[in-house]
């Protein structure tokens, strides 16, 4: 648990370089939407908003000028989460993984504990992940939910594992086929990433993990 818990808290969220603008055709497929997943719109409205979230918390931040100069561009970035966000659990629908209530409370238990408290937290979050307080349950759901997948899976050792564990996001970002307006880059099954972006996150909490405290 410690192992986890340590590469939740500790993932650095490095952002990108300035997306690309809006070509004259990019929203003609699907007008209004940043992307299309499994058949599902992710509107461009909802990205700006979760920007909106971070940049909020950042102005309230004592380091709001560092936090802002170092995530110009966030929209891409957080773009990704909730295209991730599906796939992660359209991975954990085909193997028979769920999270449940008692999972997050322990999992949310267990990095508030070790982030020192609750502002302590979400401090680290926004620092290191790019993460607003309102964002902290939808990556920690997240990274709770790679942890049963990769208990699931039970590889016989850390390299196998995220093989393993990176043919299933693969395969379920195949499945989902995924449609990203080009305002913000291209999405890659292969190697799961959007443009140029692939959060650190992915090979680091994916490494195989100590079982959460909780059962389903």
């Amino acid at each position: 648990m410690h192992r986890r818990r340590r590469t939740a808290i500790i993932v650095s969220a490095a952002l990108l370089l300035a997306a690309p603008l809006l070509s004259a055709c990019s929203d003609q497929a699907h007008p209004g939407a940043a992307a299309v997943v499994g058949g599902e719109r992710i509107e461009v409205s909802t990205v700006q908003g979760a920007v909106k979230q971070v940049r909020a918390a950042q102005e309230n931040s004592p380091e709001a000028a560092e936090l802002i100069k170092n995530s110009g561009q966030i929209s891409r970035a957080k773009l990704y989460d909730l295209i991730v966000n599906r796939v992660v659990q359209r991975a954990a629908d085909d193997a028979d993984v769920t999270v449940s209530r008692k999972d997050m409370q322990a999992a949310r238990t267990a990095v508030v504990r070790q982030a020192g408290g609750e502002e302590q937290l979400a401090a680290m979050y926004l620092q290191q992940r790019g993460v607003a307080p309102d964002q902290l349950d939808s990556v920690i759901r997240r990274d709770v939910l790679i942890n049963k997948l990769a208990q699931s899976i039970s590889a016989a050792n850390e390299a196998e594992g995220r093989q393993k564990l990176n043919d299933a996001f693969t395969a379920a970002a195949k499945s989902l086929d995924i449609d990203v307006n080009p305002r913000f880059g291209a999405w890659d099954n292969q190697k799961l990433e959007l443009g140029e972006y692939k959060a650190p996150w992915i090979s680091q909490v994916t490494k195989p993990q100590e079982p959460v405290p909780a059962t389903a």
